[in-house]
């Protein structure tokens, strides 16, 4: 409890456009923050390389800007360009020392605290093949002596994490932007802002906001078009059943309880009305596990709730009962020409590793066996 009214402190004064006395008395700290993450750049050395070309998609600042819902996308879009993606992610929340790295799709139906929320909702939306471990360098290797017939890598998250090699970057930014623009814990930057102009040449950048991209010089961003998804109950939803999903429209005139568990709920809450939904807001904490022990967070008699997928994956063991619990996903239009750059870059990085002669698999695994 303690922890979420400190965050909802810091978030308050984050995401003004200009530092509040909170944020200029935490700058000490920011500076530390920043002169601890050179020192760690300068000691890193060389990242190690990877079997496959890796996408890194995430972002600068601190909780969400929607970088999973991007994830999917790219790894359907580049699907369709006859790539064969997987995908890695660290698994914000989950238990590395209890159940250490491992393959989603093993642990698809057990709890999500053993492979974490997000990396999930991959697997069950792309049903590509997903890893999550610690070091992400050590599930890619792991995903490729899995699936050989992977040939590149999306990692969810990770563009801080520079232990990974990457042939391309995509920098997810939304409406907030970057707030007061100062580092944690001042601010929410886990990295200073790129220079106008100055951007790395393998990194990308989408905007899912409103108004004006808050990264110069506007070329370098291309706008992402979001919209809803059907409702899908619940255990239609996780037996990925299509045919039970309903329009939206079905919904309206109904009270509706609408619970999102999001870094920023009021999007989902705000697009939920634009569609003429009639809901009573309940934003839960970032991840929030919604423990089987525990009752659900609706009342007993509430008819029904309306809630993200990230949440769906978490609310299974609430199923039973009365209350129906309607999935509504967002979809994502990632610009046509945006990706076919994408992809040529990642063609290009493939080319150049097959000419150096980069071994595919640089060492075996831990914890995993060859294919045979």
């Amino acid at each position: 409890m303690l922890q979420r009214h400190v965050e909802a402190l810091l978030n308050r004064h984050w995401w003004q456009p200009q530092p509040t006395a909170l944020a200029r008395a935490l700058q000490p700290l920011s500076a530390l923050y920043g002169a601890l993450l050179e020192r760690r750049l300068r000691k890193l050395g060389s990242a190690r390389p990877t079997p496959v070309p890796v996408v890194v998609v995430g972002n600068i600042v601190a909780g969400g800007a929607g970088k999973t819902p991007v994830v999917i996308a790219l790894v359907q879009a580049l699907r369709e360009l006859g790539w064969q993606p997987g995908v890695v992610s660290r698994g914000y929340g989950r238990d590395e020392d209890a159940f250490g790295p491992g393959a989603v799709a093993a642990l698809a139906n057990s709890d999500p605290r053993r492979v974490g929320d997000e990396p999930l909702l991959i697997h069950l939306r792309t049903g590509a093949p997903v890893w999550v471990a610690r070091q992400r360098v050590d599930a890619v290797v792991a995903l490729c002596w899995q699936h050989p017939e992977v040939d590149v890598i999306v990692a969810d998250d990770g563009l801080q994490h520079r232990a990974l090699a990457r042939a391309a970057e995509v920098l997810v930014m939304d409406e907030r932007g970057i707030g007061n623009g100062l580092l944690l814990p001042a601010g929410p930057l886990r990295e200073p802002m790129p220079l106008s102009g100055q951007l790395p040449p393998q990194m990308r950048v989408l905007y899912s906001g409103p108004g004006t991209p808050p990264l110069r010089p506007s070329r370098q961003v291309q706008r992402i078009h979001r919209s809803l998804g059907a409702a899908t109950l619940l255990q239609a939803w996780w037996q990925r059943d299509s045919s039970q999903a309903v329009p939206l429209t079905e919904l309206q005139g109904r009270p509706l309880w609408a619970l999102a568990g999001l870094a920023t709920p009021e999007n989902f809450f705000a697009m939920l009305e634009s569609s003429g939904l009639q809901i009573s807001r309940h934003p839960q904490a970032d991840h929030e596990q919604y423990l089987q022990s525990s009752p659900p967070p609706w009342p007993a008699d509430t008819p029904d709730v309306v809630t993200t997928e990230k949440d769906a994956v978490k609310l299974q063991s609430h199923a039973s009962g009365n209350t129906r619990i309607w999935v509504v996903g967002l979809d994502l239009a990632l610009p046509g020409n945006w990706v076919a750059e994408l992809s040529s870059l990642l063609r290009a990085s493939a080319a150049s590793a097959a000419k150096a002669d980069t071994p595919r698999l640089p060492a075996t695994p831990a914890n995993s066996e060859p294919p045979p």
